[in-house]
């Protein structure tokens, strides 16, 4: 028996040692073909790269994978509890496996086997590292093989703090979002800190399966798989039963945030700025990159230019009437479905979406879209409300067939079941005014002429309805606004804000072409100042002046301004007959209000890559002891600027002067009810088909257009000084609001003289006629009467040829207008 004890025994130990032998050899094959797992050493997750304005305001998130990666120290205990809690509550203990676990999950299996029930697994948070970092998500037992000895090697050579560092910042939440930082704003628009136990349990139950947790589609699931994992606290020892038993009587409370922009009215300058972003560094950059950008947006004041800008545009539509609703549908059973389905303007706030249920000689009865819910659904209360004839009197004007109408009633304007926009009337429950979108638009960008920060961008009236930036992509004619960069070049070259010009008919002949550029108001004034034409916007003494000094010279100061790359020599390129930019525009005017030095219009302060390092810095003034080693009683550190001066300060003073005479007395009157030292200058092209204009403060510059995406005439009188100028007066009245009344600083040097308006020649005592004019050194007024354009024999000073070039420059647009 003994000797049959020992030959079994034997037969035994053999058959071990090969099995033994064989799982070696086994796991010496896979242990070949195992990933290196010190990459996670070097682990760099795509992270959302996020955009702030100026005070720190979020405007947009970018991302393939929303995660904000956190380092374990950032993570609360609570957080971390929850996760240990519903996925490894031993973590802290095991080498990288948990064998009591393992053994509870291998009998479970045998229990099962056969059943068609789905396998039981007992993978750590350390297996699931090397599963989701360095493995696949087969379901073999190789894999699960594989994922053990890389469990037992990544605890060997990281801390448990880096490997639950690394599970918590990688795991996917579902709804997009990875990591536990990106899952609490995804799912609560809370950062991790402010997460309660019911909302840590919740979120600590989702990388077991995302979408069987659905806080929407399973949500009685999701509350119960939540609950179970806070009773897994409870018995851990993380919360106490009375915070376990509050915890549980808590809803889900899923808030989803919003994906895209979050700063309001900020739309166009977000999408500026991830051009910008993409250029410079690439699309991986942005959305995996997880960059801090900070711009130079100001929020106030980009609230200010986008109510100026709408209530201009909408102030223009209105008066010529309304062209009907949005669609048509179907009333016949619940209104508000289909209603429902109809796409309003997320970024007009104001205005909802409402269908007419009856119109009758006094106005509508309307039902309003109803809201959806967090989950996507509409609500099932259905709002009426009411908008009276006096609510919807622009529309009794409206189009029929493309031909204007004009209704008796509202009946005549509106069925029931027509889809339209309405705004509710303030201080009213239920009475609304009747809206439309405006089929003009514009752009308006504000800048600080000291530095190019632009603070404020409006790139048309709604970005959701179109996303195409008027202010930084549409190629206009600036029209009678570029004339000041005329002005300034002959003001740079020997001329005086007393020279003289003729303002008189003027004839270009060239070949069978003959150009005769008029003034606005088809009147001449005879011989004026330079101050004078610029007031009153005189074309002729315009293209005179450019004719004079040479066309080479006013292309080399548009260039230099940066208004063009290239500009055609031709005399109608003088009155802004060339295409252009707002943003362009207005950087030109920023070098005239920051003393003739250039600047670069810029959208973005600071770029910090995922560690904080600076990799882009806007400002690129030197400061020369700014990090001193210790106080020596030194003088304060000063900012070094190194701009060009792209024109002289006392040029820069001289045109400022001329277009405060411009608000003061000239074709921007209107502007000047303000009582602020404002210089600006109205612009408006050939047919009327763009209003221009742009002025500044000492530290604001503001400039701005309307028209029609597909030029077409705005309409007779229809002038920068009638559209434009009052969008930036409302614009100013509120931006300086509260701000002191800064004059512009006269250069040192520069001589003040009184001259007669008229002759430019200096004035008597008395003269009623007078006005103080600027002088650099070395010029004065004249002590002759000299009219330039005046021909020897007293004529207008008509004539020159013109290229094949510029007769077509004259028939494509022959400048600006007023």
């Amino acid at each position: 028996m003994i000797r049959l004890i020992g030959y079994f025994f034997g037969i035994g130990t053999t058959l071990a040692l090969l099995v033994a032998g064989g799982l070696a050899i086994y796991i010496s094959h896979l242990t070949k073909d195992l990933p290196d797992y010190e990459v996670l050493a070097k682990y760099e997750p795509p992270v959302t790269t996020r955009i702030h304005a100026s005070d720190g305001s979020l405007m947009a998130e970018y991302a393939r994978e929303r995660r904000l990666y956190l380092p374990i120290q950032a993570i609360p205990d609570r957080v971390k509890a929850a996760f240990m809690s519903a996925e490894d509550k031993n973590f802290y203990n095991h080498p990288g496996i948990d064998i009591t676990g393992l053994g509870r999950a291998i009998v479970v299996n045998l229990q099962n086997f056969g059943s068609g029930r789905r396998q039981v697994g007992a993978s750590t948070i350390t297996q699931q590292v090397a599963k989701n970092f360095l493995l696949t998500s087969d379901q073999t037992y190789e894999r699960k093989i594989k994922e053990m000895i890389l469990a037992f090697r990544i605890e060997q050579a990281y801390s448990k703090d880096r490997i639950l560092e690394l599970y918590l910042n990688e795991i996917f939440f579902g709804f997009g979002a990875y990591g536990v930082a990106g899952a609490a704003l995804t799912y609560f628009d809370k950062s991790v800190n402010e997460l309660t136990v019911a909302e840590a349990a919740y979120l600590a139950s989702l990388p077991k399966g995302p979408n069987n947790y659905h806080p929407f589609k399973h949500a009685d699931r999701a509350l119960e798989r939540r609950n179970w994992v806070i009773d897994q606290m409870v018995a851990n020892g993380y919360v106490t039963h009375d915070e376990g038993e509050k915890a549980k009587a808590e809803p889900l409370g899923v808030t989803p945030r919003r994906n895209g922009s979050y700063l309001f009215a900020g739309e166009y300058f977000t999408e500026e700025v991830r051009r910008q972003i993409i250029a410079r560094y690439g699309e991986n950059a942005l959305y995996e990159g997880g960059l801090s950008v900070r711009t130079t947006l100001d929020p106030k004041i980009q609230l200010i230019a986008r109510k100026a800008m709408q209530n201009g545009l909408l102030k223009y539509d209105m008066l010529r009437g309304y062209r009907g609703p949005v669609k048509h549908i179907d009333i016949s059973g619940d209104w508000g479905v289909p209603l429902g389905n109809v796409k309003g303007l997320e970024d007009v706030p104001e205005w909802t979406l409402a269908v007419v249920l009856d119109s009758s000689a006094s106005g509508l009865t309307i039902g309003l879209q109803p809201a959806r819910q967090v989950s996507g659904d509409l609500v099932k209360e259905r709002v009426q409300g009411t908008v009276s004839k006096e609510d919807m009197g622009f529309a009794m004007r409206h189009f029929v067939n493309g031909k204007s109408v004009r209704a008796k009633s509202p009946a005549e304007v509106l069925e029931p079941g027509d889809v339209i926009f309405v705004q509710k009337n303030e201080g009213s429950d239920n009475t609304y005014m009747l809206r439309q979108v405006p089929e003009v638009e514009g752009g308006l960008v504000a800048m600080d002429p000291h530095t190019g920060r632009v603070l404020a961008m409006v790139g048309g009236f709604s970005y959701a309805q179109s996303e195409f930036n008027r202010a930084t992509q549409a190629m206009r004619q600036p029209g009678s606004s570029f004339k000041p960069i005329v002005y300034s070049a002959a003001l740079d070259n020997g001329y005086t804000p007393a020279s003289v010009i003729m303002d008189g008919p003027i004839t270009i002949q060239s070949g069978n072409t003959t150009w005769t550029p008029k003034n606005y108001d088809g009147t001449v004034a005879g011989p004026a100042t330079l101050r004078s034409g610029i007031e009153k916007s005189r074309n002729l003494m315009t293209v005179r002046l450019a004719n004079d000094m040479g066309m080479k010279l006013v292309v080399e100061y548009a260039e230099r301004f940066g208004v063009y790359d290239h500009l055609a020599p031709y005399l109608p390129m003088a009155l802004g007959s060339g295409e252009t930019t707002v943003m362009r525009m207005v950087s030109a005017y920023s070098i005239m209000a920051n003393g003739g030095k250039s600047i670069k219009p810029s959208l973005i302060d600071r770029i910090q890559d995922r560690y904080g390092k600076t990799v882009f810095k806007q400002d690129e003034r030197g400061c020369e002891g700014c990090n001193a080693t210790e106080w020596k009683n030194q003088s304060e550190p000063e900012l070094v600027d190194n701009s060009e001066q792209v024109l002289d300060p006392m040029t820069a003073y001289q045109i400022t002067s001329m277009m405060e005479g411009v608000v003061q007395r000239g074709t921007g009157a209107t502007i000047g009810e303000l009582g602020r030292h404002i210089a600006g200058k109205t612009g408006t092209t050939n047919d009327e088909k763009d209003a221009w204009f742009i002025g500044y403060t000492p530290n604001l510059v503001v400039g701005l257009y309307m028209g029609y995406d597909t030029p077409r005439g705005l309409g007779h009188g229809a002038t920068g000084g009638g559209l434009a100028a009052p969008i930036f007066k409302d614009f100013m009245r509120v931006a300086l609001d509260g701000k002191p009344n800064t004059d512009f600083q006269v250069p040192d040097g520069m001589k003040l003289i009184a001259i007669n308006r008229k002759t430019g020649m200096r004035a008597a005592e008395g003269d009623p006629n007078t006005i103080v004019e600027a002088f650099k050194p070395g010029t004065g007024p004249a002590d002759s009467y000299w009219v330039i354009g005046m021909g020897a024999d007293g004529s207008n000073g008509s004539g020159g040829a013109l290229s094949p070039q510029a007769n077509q420059a004259i028939q494509d647009g022959g400048g600006g207008l007023y």
